[in-house]
């Protein structure tokens, strides 16, 4: 991609409403543009790396035999009414259709999923049954904030298992658990498993949590053997596990994953012939990954005073090339072939094409959008590529060879 083309371009200064580091780097790098408070349009450059963490997730759902679906994102008021959860949901969207029905915009898919399964499932034949999507979801939040962190539109990922048995449920919920843990290493986010109350619909249920001071979140994390607690189950300061002293610590909340009580399947008539002859409820577990909050996450930890610095994994692009004294034909002949080879390599580029442009001003640019590797050409580089590392101080000087070598590695 050529920067010249690349819609839109930084800015210098980061809105006034963007407070959180996520919120004024994403915005001034050209990743997202606010709308109204806690609702983005994701532009080219957001919306790669938001399918580059899909990617990652889909992968490991897929690899525990998950299958992908798409739900309706309005929803028929009459399913929210026998949950009770039509009147109680307190961020429910309520919209009015034809003949002044009631609908509902999707927060959450309980009320989809089940009264679905319910069709098509009828015998122990059926199940398990793993089903997922990623797909906008809709809160209106009283305090939308912090960015992606906390918003009114947000990407999810969801996932419903059904089983026959609690017990199968558990062991399949043990594979989730690890598959998360899988999907957050892949990104390079640190996060800690924490133990947390499962509210009205669970007796209890386990959160993903990235600790950094920015977060909303609070919770205890025991120094000894790094055993995690949302404050609102902690009952006592020191672990559960080994008796250690819990440390207090801000955090944000990126997964969730908690077996479901039978209230939904009762309610949806989500039932099934055992082998046996009799009639059962089916036993679930709801599974939730913040797509979009993800991304604000990764912002918000891999960051410095210049802009972003994205894991390899979920950025953009792989490399930033950066051509200078372009005004020189030579120069331009090379920065131009050395990016059609990098294209041909299978390595995505971004290329800082712009010949009216200070070097100052594109490295500024190169540090905030926070691509893995800038490399550079110009009249002082020579025979060989000036690269240096988003993350890294240091500048190396190598052949084109060496730098797919390791961008490909």
């Amino acid at each position: 991609m050529q920067y010249s083309k690349l819609f839109p371009k930084t800015l210098r200064q980061a809105p006034s409403r963007a407070e959180s580091t996520n919120h004024q780097f994403l915005v001034r790098g050209g990743f997202i543009h606010q709308e109204m408070a806690g609702v983005y349009t994701y532009l080219p450059l957001g919306w790669k790396v938001l399918n580059k963490i899909s990617d990652i997730i889909r992968e490991e759902m897929n690899a525990i035999d998950g299958q992908e679906l798409l739900m309706s994102a309005l929803h028929p008021g009459g399913n929210w009414k026998k949950t009770g959860r039509f009147y109680s949901f307190d961020v429910l969207f309520k919209l009015k259709g034809v003949g002044d029905s009631d609908i509902v915009l999707g927060p959450t898919h309980e009320e989809i999923i089940y009264p679905l399964v319910a069709e098509f499932v009828w015998s122990y034949k059926d199940l398990p049954l793993y089903l997922y999507q990623i797909q906008m979801k809709f809160r209106n939040e009283a305090r939308a904030k912090a960015g992606l962190l906390r918003g009114r539109e947000f990407l999810m990922k969801d996932l419903y298992s059904f089983h026959t048995s609690d017990n199968d449920r558990d062991e399949y919920y043990k594979k989730v658990r690890e598959a998360y843990l899988k999907i957050f290493k892949r990104i390079n986010l640190p996060v800690v498993k924490t133990k947390a109350s499962g509210g009205s619909f669970s007796d209890l249920s386990e959160e993903f949590q990235v600790l950094t001071p920015s977060g909303e979140d609070v919770v205890f994390v025991c120094e000894n053997c790094q055993t995690a607690i949302n404050r609102e189950v902690v009952e006592e300061k020191v672990c559960s596990e080994c008796g250690g002293q819990l440390k207090e610590e801000k955090s944000i909340e990126v997964g969730n994953i908690f077996p479901l009580k039978p209230s939904f399947a009762q309610t949806f008539g989500l039932s099934f012939t055992d082998a046996d002859g009799e009639k059962r409820i089916v036993s679930a577990g709801c599974y939730g990954l913040g797509v979009s909050r993800t991304m604000g996450a990764v912002v918000e930890v891999f960051s410095d005073a210049k802009g972003i610095i994205w894991p390899e994994a979920v950025a953009p692009f792989q490399v930033h090339l950066v051509g200078l004294d372009l005004e020189q034909k030579s120069i331009a002949n090379e920065v131009e072939k050395t990016y059609k080879l990098l294209l041909a390599e299978g390595v995505e580029v971004l290329f800082d094409d712009r010949v009216d442009v200070s070097a100052g001003e594109k490295f500024a640019d190169a540090d905030l959008i926070g691509i893995p590797y800038r490399v550079v050409i110009s009249k002082k580089s020579g025979e060989k590529l000036e690269i240096k590392k988003r993350s890294e101080k240091e500048t190396r000087f190598l052949t084109l060879d060496e730098l797919i070598k390791i961008v490909l590695t």
